[in-house]
């Protein structure tokens, strides 16, 4: 199936892009994560589980057992601090 992947902040830094689409098996966030991960050692280290990283699917804050579906929007970005 066919996603968009949005990366923010560090996240977009380690990947090299703020955005990208692309063709996934992957039927959860969790599992894209995962998916990801295995592309590269950037990729590894930006999302590695030891990380704070927080997920959104279609603009809403999930876990990583948020079903997927084909046109769907998945973020992923580091924690907000605030001031």
């Amino acid at each position: 199936m066919n996603i968009t992947v949005r990366y923010f902040a560090s996240i977009r830094e380690a990947m090299g892009t703020s955005s990208e689409s692309l063709t996934t098996t992957a039927t959860t966030v969790g599992a894209l994560r995962e998916e990801l991960m295995a592309r590269s050692e950037a990729a590894a280290n930006a999302l590695a589980h030891g990380k704070a990283v927080r997920m959104a699917l279609n603009q809403e804050m999930c876990q990583g057992d948020a079903a997927l579906k084909a046109g769907d929007e998945v973020a992923f970005f580091p924690p907000v601090t605030g001031g």
